[in-house]
């Protein structure tokens, strides 16, 4: 929301009283309260008809400080509100003289001045990371009394913004306005379905704005300068966050907000549907199933779309008995081929469903101010909200679930939750624009902790299309409607790098577009995307996505890389693993591991999987692509070719094959298995050493099927010397080198060929020494 006219002046309507000069700076048992007059005070007469604005500093962990300022405290709070993680505060320390007062916590300095010109400066050590300065703290009222809270921080020469949620705009934001409030817009809008109010910049610190209403973003846009950010009322709230590296940013990020759940191995298997609006039934679905194992193609999740249920009575929980007349007997017979199920929900009860009475007559849908039920015709006649703020409503939902769950549902897709009115009442007495982008948290929540309840911690993984701050907690999330070009296959990756920055661990997109059937050379380059992203889905709106439907060489791309995800599973689910417990996307956008590099800053068209896999999707019907390699020695993962980096490079790849590298100096864990994602990893497990550099070590971690470490191993060189040492679990595994040369001698170990030696761990801890020709 933009609040001036140039440099200059004010926007006709609007009232600006904004922060010039420090009254007063106290310190409390939270931190400290600062207090900013809005108009000079140069005597006692300025001391009446005038505005304070108060600023309160505290800090909930270290190198994390909130800062919220307020207008009129007066105001009732009303929910719903984010859930943090908050410490003691004992971690903070406060330091003042006549010219300025600190608060530092952790390695994060907040400066205020004392003096004629307001101003609040971070630090990072003797290093200014960001400000708000004179004029930037702002209280605005419209010709309408209606109020906003303002704040502007600086953005430096060459700072770049990145995050707010799952953008399909550019990637990076400098230049963009932003509105934090879920759409259900598609992929090729400035709309979005998961709407974050957290940025992180390459400077190394974010910015996390405590808001679930709308928050709206002005970055580098009304002053080119400054991070804008705005909500309507009497207080803002926000947190600076300090890394020093874009990775701590997003961990102390999602330790306030909420690490990603660990989703079930068996979900980063391919998952295959019925798609939205064709025509199937058993035999349908048998065709496929059956199709696939035909092929040899491995299939590892049926998802039932829609129509599993039947047309203008979504939801209602119940097959439609004219296709589906043995719903239960049919998923016992897809279960023993092998398979999980999900089928597709969500939480708007059209008036024809049975829950429609139901929720009505016991208050568990959302009422207008009269007290009737809020309904509308926009996707489903006479659609109604279930009201999640209702624990009775949300145990009501809960059951129906449970029994699907019984029948043999492994897990839901939750789609929806972002077309959610603001004229409203909720049965909390919630505020209406606080829950338009909370209510898809509600809504995840209760679908992830049934999972949970029935299937256990580790079992559950909803296929979620809407989310806000803390939605990371509920994975996995997809990129909704995309279309089928590569355009498209472009904006989703760019949304998925946006949400990785704004915590969310886990990510897919619909492989081949949602709308419209792609062209095979599309659907072939979106296959290798789609396998190389953490979780993969072939789904589509009007047509099959079975890969015979395109061509037969479709089929065999479908199959190499089917296979070789899961061959990385070990590597991939330590990657998961990761997630779990730092916040890291699996997903990275490449600023994320090279923060030095200047060029990875602007990168948005490939990615590491991970920290070891760089990945540069193909785009272009003649298979050309150009791709950046940081600095060191590369190796393609799949032909084996080392090239240096630090350049920037054009190539060709036929539909096996892109730019698939392995980074220097790094030990890649890859399992026996190549036909399902759950498997034991460590059981023969095999680790490629890739380009050790003197000097430097490597370590790759096996984690069982609960996410726990299983085997850790762990390769240093000196000189033409290689000492590895494995923890863990006993079992025999290779060890194979790449770029390295070959093997001159062996101590302790068998040495299997001129590069690979086997392993046979009697024992929870083996040491060996190679020594390099």
């Amino acid at each position: 929301m933009k609040f001036t006219d140039g440099n200059w002046l004010i926007r006709e309507g609007l009232t600006l009283d904004t922060a010039v000069q420090a009254y007063d700076v106290e310190k409390t048992a939270e931190g400290l309260t600062a207090y900013a007059s809005t108009a000079p005070i140069a005597g006692r007469a300025n001391m009446i008809n005038t505005t304070l604005l108060t600023i309160k500093f505290h800090s909930p962990l270290p190198g994390v400080v909130g800062v919220k300022l307020i207008h009129h405290d007066g105001v009732k709070e009303r929910g719903p509100v984010f859930e943090l993680t908050e410490g003691t505060g004992d971690h903070v320390e406060i330091e003042q003289n006549e010219q300025e007062t600190v608060l530092i916590s952790g390695g994060l300095r907040v400066v205020i001045r004392t003096g004629e010109h307001w101003a609040v400066n971070f630090y990072r050590g003797d290093e200014r990371i960001t400000g708000s300065g004179y004029k930037s703290m702002a209280h605005v009222t419209d010709r309408d009394g209606n109020t906003f809270m303002r704040e502007e921080l600086d953005l430096g020469v060459g700072e770049w913004v990145y995050g707010l949620g799952e953008r399909f705009t550019p990637f990076i934001k400098n230049g963009q306005v932003v509105d934090i409030w879920n759409q259900d817009g598609g992929t090729s809008s400035e709309q979005a379905y998961k709407n974050i109010p957290f940025y992180v910049t390459s400077k190394g610190y974010g910015v996390f704005v405590n808001h679930p209403e709308l928050v709206s973003y002005e970055i580098a846009s009304e002053k080119v300068k400054k991070a804008q950010f705005s909500v309507a009322g009497e207080s803002l709230h926000y947190f600076v966050i300090d890394g020093p590296t874009v990775k701590d940013v997003i961990s102390k990020y999602t330790s306030l907000t909420g690490k990603p759940a660990l989703p079930p191995a068996w979900t980063f298997g391919l998952w295959l549907t019925t798609s939205f609006t064709t025509n199937y039934n058993e035999e349908t679905v048998n065709s496929f199933v059956d199709g696939m194992a035909e092929r040899d193609l491995p299939l590892h999740v049926f998802h039932f779309d829609c129509f599993w249920m039947r047309e203008f009575e979504w939801t209602n929980f119940k097959w439609d008995e004219r296709v589906f007349p043995d719903p239960e007997g049919m998923l016992k017979r897809l279960k023993d081929k092998g398979l999980k199920i999900c089928v597709w929900i969500n939480p708007y009860i059209g008036q024809r469903s049975g829950l429609f009475e139901e929720g009505k007559k016991n208050g568990y849908l959302v009422k207008k101010a009269n007290g009737d039920v809020w309904q509308w015709n926009l996707w489903q006649p006479g659609m109604a909200l279930v009201d999640f703020t209702n624990p009775e409503a949300c145990e009501w939902f809960a059951g129906y679930l449970r029994d699907l769950v019984d029948m043999g549902v492994d897990s839901f897709k939750t789609d929806f939750g972002e077309r959610i009115p603001t004229d409203v009442v909720y049965f909390d007495g919630s505020d209406p624009n606080k829950m338009h982008n909370y209510y898809t948290q509600l809504y995840n929540q209760v679908v992830f902790n049934v999972l949970e309840e029935k299937l256990g911690k580790n079992e559950a993984a909803v296929f979620a299309r809407s989310a806000t701050a803390g939605g990371q907690k509920f994975p996995v999330h997809w990129g909704g409607d995309c279309y089928a070009d590569y355009e498209s296959m472009a904006e989703s990756l760019r949304g998925g790098l946006s949400l990785g920055l704004s915590g969310f661990g886990f990510w897919s997109h619909d492989i081949g577009g949602f709308e419209n059937t792609a062209p095979v050379h599309v659907f072939k380059r979106w296959l290798a995307f789609g396998l190389l992203s953490s979780h993969s889905r072939l789904h589509g709106s009007s047509s099959y996505r079975v890969p015979w439907a395109y061509d037969d060489e479709a089929v065999n791309v479908t199959r190499f890389f089917t296979k070789l995800k899961c061959s990385l599973m070990p590597y991939l689910y330590d990657v998961a693993g990761q997630a779990t417990e730092h916040g890291w996307a699996s997903m990275r956008a490449m600023i994320m591991e090279f923060p030095e590099d200047p060029a990875c800053e602007t990168l948005d068209r490939q990615y590491m999987l991970g920290d070891s896999l760089l990945v540069a999707p193909i785009f272009q019907a003649n298979g050309e692509v150009k791709y950046y390699l940081p600095e060191g020695r590369w190796t393609h993962l799949l032909s084996g070719e080392t090239v240096q980096g630090g350049t920037w490079r054009k190539e060709k790849h036929d539909f096996f094959s892109l730019p698939l590298f392995v980074r220097p100096n790094s030990l890649v864990a890859l399992g026996s298995v190549d036909n399902r994602p759950d498997y034991d990893f460590a059981e023969s497990a095999k680790f490629d050493l890739y380009s050790l550099e003197d000097g430097k070590a490597a370590t790759a971690t096996v984690r069982d099927l609960k996410g726990a470490p299983e085997l850790t191993v762990k390769a240093e060189r000196k000189g033409s010397t290689l000492s590895v040492v494995a923890e863990g679990s006993g079992k025999e595994f290779t060890l194979s080198l790449k770029d390295l040369g070959a093997i001159a001698s062996v101590q302790g170990v068998e040495q299997i060929d001129d590069t690979t030696v086997k392993v046979s761990a009697g024992s929870k801890s083996v040491s060996f020494t190679l020594t390099l020709k």
